[in-house]
This record gives structure tokens, sequence and C-alpha cells, in this order.
């Protein structure tokens, strides 16, 4: 079950036309070209009850069915430009952003960038950056001053699964952590 949600995060978020598919302009792609594309791969099975599984059990929450579960979309994380119509909010005073120790040098010098994907991903506490920044090496957590960024007009949107998502994060509203 892993591996196929691995999969579908990568069909759902950067890579739809592997299995032929094509989303939306909000990121929606129709539930049954899922299903039949993710089958013809032949590396994989998914019906609609491993899908639905799939969608309730992912502990970062990545995916949402529309209301008549016709249609499927990733939460965030795309690297496809896509609106997956995010709401402005008001961020806590701060908010966390995990990395890998060999990102550090880049980072203190240029800030946070979104890279290839369509937003800088935050987190709301120490303990969720600390696991993401893991998946990078030996972890880095940077604090971020995330409501002197919005009083300075940078905007914030909660996905959501709860990322806290923003377009860039300047040098002089981070902060490495002691972790």
């Amino acid at each position: 079950m892993k591996r196929t949600s691995v999969f579908l995060s990568l069909i759902l978020r950067h890579k739809p036309e592997t299995i032929g598919i094509k989303l939306d302009k909000n990121g929606w792609a129709d539930v049954k070209s899922l299903i039949d594309g993710v089958n013809r791969t032949g590396k994989y099975f998914l019906d609609m009850k491993k899908l639905e599984e799939i969608v309730r059990t992912d502990n970062k929450q990545r995916y949402s069915f529309s209301a008549d579960k016709s249609k499927i979309r990733a939460n965030q994380g795309h690297s496809v430009n896509v609106d997956v119509e995010l709401k402005e909010c008001v961020p806590p005073e701060i908010l966390w952003h995990g990395t890998g120790e060999k990102y550090v040098a880049s980072i203190n010098s240029e800030g946070l960038k979104t890279k290839s994907r369509l937003y800088v991903h935050l987190s709301k506490d120490t303990a969720t950056a600390i696991k993401v920044g893991q998946r990078h090496g030996k972890p880095v957590v940077y604090r971020i001053l995330a409501g002197e960024m919005h009083r300075h007009g940078y905007v914030f949107y909660l996905s959501e699964n709860g990322v806290w998502l923003t377009k860039s994060v300047p040098v002089n509203f981070m902060q490495v952590s002691d972790i």
C-alpha cells in the first residue's frame, strides 16, 4: 500500500502524464481515469476501495476527494502549475522549517525558496519540522518569524492537511533553532 501511495503522490503532484491523465486547473484528477491509468502500468493494483483506504489512512493527509468522490487531488506539494484553491490565512507568530544539514549554507545565504515546488512548506511545530528534516539527512530546523513576515506583506496559506505555505522566506525572517 505504501508504494502505491508514493506512486499516487508522484502522479497527483508532479507527473500525471506518467499514466496518461491530466489534472484540471485546480489539481483534480478523474478517479476512474486515475485507477485505470495506475492499473495499466502493471506495477500496482488500484480499485476504489484501496484508493479510499490510502486517502483515509495517509499519515500526512496528502489527498482529498471531491464531495462525490469522482475526483481526487493532492492537497499541496505540486511541481505542476495548479491552483488548489488555497485561502490566505494569518499565520501564527512562529512557524518552523525542517531541512537537511547539507542545505544549510545555501539557505543561510539565499533564504527559503520554492525550488521545484509552487510554495515553501512550513510546519506548525518543531516535531514535524524535525521529521521533515530527517528525510534529508541530519535535520536542521529553522524558526520562521511568520507573524513579522505577514506584517511586512508576505502572504501565507494553510493547506487542507495543515501545512503552511508561502512563496519565499528571506534570511532576515529566519533563525536556526536548537533542537
